[in-house]
């Protein structure tokens, strides 16, 4: 439980500093700290989010920095993807999930760092 409520508070707080999907935090702090196997780490970080984008999102709003029309585009197409998401997520193993999801945490890694070390 106290494992739960330091995770659930650093997401936030990278969430609504960095606009980070909290499921950054989410998904290894619920592998490593709650347990969870990799398929309902991804599954309960998916839930989990919901509250801190609508939280973070109304926050954003107020000080007008949200693209409504890209957001709603976003949104609406990202439907289709998160259920061709789950259902591939579900036909590959946890180990190959994780080793994905630590892959794509790296190139968004050197990805960040090529812009710093550019501007």
């Amino acid at each position: 439980m106290i494992g739960a409520l330091a995770i659930g508070v650093a997401a936030g707080i990278v969430a609504g500093l960095l606009g980070v999907g909290g499921g950054v935090l989410f998904v290894p702090g619920l592998v490593f700290f709650a347990g969870l196997g990799q398929h309902q780490a991804e599954a309960t970080s998916l839930l989990a989010i919901v509250p801190v984008a609508i939280v973070g999102t109304y926050r954003q709003d107020r000080y007008g920095n949200v693209n409504h029309s890209d957001a709603l585009l976003l949104g609406l197409l990202s439907v289709a993807g998160a259920a061709a998401g789950v259902a591939l997520a579900n036909a590959l193993s946890g180990a190959l999930l994780r080793d994905a999801f630590a892959a794509l945490m790296l190139v968004v890694a050197a990805q960040l760092v090529r812009r710093t070390i550019r501007s």
